[in-house]
């Protein structure tokens, strides 16, 4: 067993991927969006750019207090992703919502609450556009815009804390929404 270089793992530059996509050859951009509502730390924003650029998720929204690029500490863990993820500010993340959910957008929530489905239950078809609002690392998702979502969904947990880092879980929500639909591997 050998760990993999770069050159193994055949990572491609921004034109090729494209071309490749158009080909048929690479898995386009899911129709899966992730929201950051008023999440203070930059590493977190960076960490949630760099797992959207893995699993191809079509664009970031920052809301709020979210840090923006170039911000240097999102720059840090991002590793780049910066360039190879659409994203955008809005300040206002229930006008946003709001926008979304009028062009046929599902917001769902990833939100410990009284009427949330547990992840692994909920099923998403890889067609419909999905947004997906991460909130705040300790006050979660803003009140306001809980009201507006058409759903909520929650990570199980068996430990103690029942928390999890607001990156960690995107990134186990981006993962466990597309994973169903990957191609069987030809390994």
């Amino acid at each position: 067993m050998n760990i993999l270089t770069m050159n193994d793992m055949r990572k491609l530059n921004m034109d090729e991927l494209e071309t490749r996509h158009r080909n048929g050859e690479e898995c386009p951009p899911w129709p899966l969006e992730i929201i950051c509502d008023n999440v203070r730390s930059a590493l977190n924003v960076g960490s949630i750019f760099r797992s959207a650029d893995a699993f191809r998720i079509s664009r970031i929204w920052l809301c709020g207090i979210t840090a923006r690029p170039p911000h240097r500490d999102i720059l840090k863990t991002a590793l780049g992703a910066t360039e190879t993820v659409p994203w955008e500010y809005q300040e206002d993340v229930v006008v946003l919502v709001r926008a979304l959910r009028e062009n046929g957008t599902q917001c769902i929530g990833l939100e410990q609450t009284n009427q949330a489905v547990l992840l692994h239950e909920w099923s998403w078809d890889g067609q419909q556009p999905v947004a997906l609002l991460v909130g705040n690392e300790v006050n979660g998702l803003s009140d306001e815009v809980l009201p507006h979502l058409d759903g909520c969904l929650e990570i199980p947990q068996f430990g103690i804390k029942h928390s999890l880092n607001v990156a960690v879980a995107s990134g186990i929500a981006m993962w466990s929404l597309v994973s169903p639909h990957l191609p069987q591997s030809s390994k």
